[in-house]
């Protein structure tokens, strides 16, 4: 079917448990529409404390999480290109993950963002804040929070 509803589909993914089944919808809805496909992961900035006290900022850094998240991307990728998906692109960004993906949304504009839930609980997001919740509230397009599969309820007879 391809009625252009969602010729560009961008997936944000972070190499979780609910990425990866936001991954898979993302590569259902990209073969039912025939669309473009985004892969899109934002590795973390690591924080670099130095104490007042020092008069110099230490010559080696700590690496951080990009590299990582490069690799989860690239296999993401192919995964939709092995599922079938034609026109796949793989972008890794770094820094604050909420900033990084409305930038992204911004200057890329997309038809439908598909994310996963990690499913904290009321309380946690409160204190913690989520980047679904961010990405619902301020992306300027449709955002698809996916959740992995629920346990079924026990049968009450």
């Amino acid at each position: 079917m391809t009625d252009g509803r969602f010729r560009r589909i961008t997936v944000a993914i972070d190499g979780s448990p609910h990425g990866a089944v936001a991954l898979d919808t993302a590569i259902d809805l990209a073969k039912h529409y025939a669309s473009q496909l985004v892969v899109l992961a934002v590795a973390p900035v690591v924080p670099v404390y130095v104490p007042s006290t020092d008069p110099y900022v230490p010559a080696s850094l700590p690496e951080g999480e990009f590299p990582r998240y490069r690799e989860i991307v690239e296999s993401a990728v192919h995964q939709a290109e092995a599922s079938g998906v034609s026109g796949v692109t793989g972008l890794c960004e770094e820094g604050v993950v909420v900033d990084e993906l409305l930038a992204h949304l911004e200057q890329h504009p997309t038809d439908l963002l598909v994310l996963g839930s990690r499913g904290r609980s009321a309380a946690r997001r409160i204190l913690l804040g989520s980047v679904s919740t961010a990405m619902v509230t301020h992306a300027p397009c449709p955002v698809l929070v996916v959740r992995s599969t629920p346990t079924p309820a026990p049968d009450r007879a």
